[in-house]
């Protein structure tokens, strides 16, 4: 799909149970996806914005600052 360099794919989030160590709790998840283009883009910083991505919508307050 030129000029695209990357596709982020989004689903529908759901609650699902998580275990915590101790018993399982229910907890928001919302599955990603990155398609990239290995010419353009190396797959280390696809990895590093997945994982910043991630972490910023896991705290979404510190998005919003």
């Amino acid at each position: 799909n030129a000029p695209e360099v990357a596709i982020l794919g989004v689903a529908r989030s759901e609650i699902r149970p998580v275990w915590d160590g101790v018993q399982f709790q229910p907890r928001l998840v919302l599955p990603l996806c990155l398609s990239w283009d290995h010419r353009a883009l190396d797959g280390v910083a696809a990895a590093r914005f997945l994982g910043f991505l991630a972490g910023m919508l896991s705290d979404f307050r510190r998005a919003v600052l």
